[in-house]
């Protein structure tokens, strides 16, 4: 078993490992950018590091791309009263390949 770490971006909570690719709300960070992400646990066969609340800046990651999600449609109504609203949402992802877990 490879290391595992378990970081926080976003408001979320995200399991990752060396190599992964995954999706995260918007970073601030330029195309090719390296950005260290806060590391909330770090696991491998022998040894588990659990932060209080965080271990730091641990996990190494390099931007691969920055774009839109799918449309998100939201519609509100109100019976009988001729009301109705449609918005739509794009949410803007980053998408991030783990380089490092220290």
């Amino acid at each position: 078993m490879s290391k595992i770490a378990v970081i926080k971006t976003g408001g979320k909570q995200y399991k990752v490992e060396e190599g992964q690719t995954l999706k995260v709300e918007k970073l601030d960070a330029d195309k090719g950018a390296k950005v260290k992400l806060d590391t909330l646990l770090i696991a491998d066969d022998k040894q588990l590091d659990l932060g209080q609340p965080s271990l730091g800046d641990k996990v190494e990651a390099e931007v691969l791309d920055t774009a839109k999600n799918k449309k998100v449609t939201v519609v509100k109504y109100k019976n009988k009263t001729r009301y109705k609203r449609t918005v739509g949402h794009r949410q803007i992802l980053t998408t991030l390949k783990i380089v490092k877990i220290v």
